[in-house]
């Protein structure tokens, strides 16, 4: 059989807004001048936001092990791990705080769902025809 199907958008009810903020030490930026080390923790900061957001967004991977003997020792081992893509993230404020450099920033979900509607629209079946 012949069929024709017909599709349509289906945008979500609501859009969250998800706001993280990212620091970084000052002094403990490697740079001969306080100004290269200034801009380095703008850096830092930014991408400690951003880390923050895929936290969010894609959760955080955590490995934990322990036997008995190195419970007994206190010998424990924890590893962390992230991995992501953040799209249409903005910063919305940077300013120093003391000896750290802290970067505010949001990412607001309609602009994402926008960016991707433009590469890979989300559809469903709005009506199959068989002819």
């Amino acid at each position: 059989m012949d069929k024709e199907v017909q599709w349509e958008s289906v945008p979500p009810e609501q859009f969250p807004v998800l706001k993280a903020i990212g620091y970084a030490p000052v002094s403990a930026q490697q740079a001969e001048s306080d100004d290269q080390k200034m801009l380095m923790a703008m850096k830092a900061s930014k991408l400690e936001a951003y880390k923050e957001l895929a936290e969010q967004v894609y959760g955080q991977k955590i490995d934990y092990k322990v036997t008995m003997a190195q419970a007994a020792m206190g010998n424990e081992q924890l590893k962390a791990s992230l991995q992501g893509v953040i799209r249409g993230a903005r910063v919305v404020k940077t300013y120093p705080v003391g000896q750290f450099y802290a970067t505010e920033m949001e990412l607001d979900f309609k602009q994402v769902y926008d960016l991707y509607q433009n590469a890979q629209p989300v559809r469903r079946v709005k009506a199959v025809k068989y002819y």
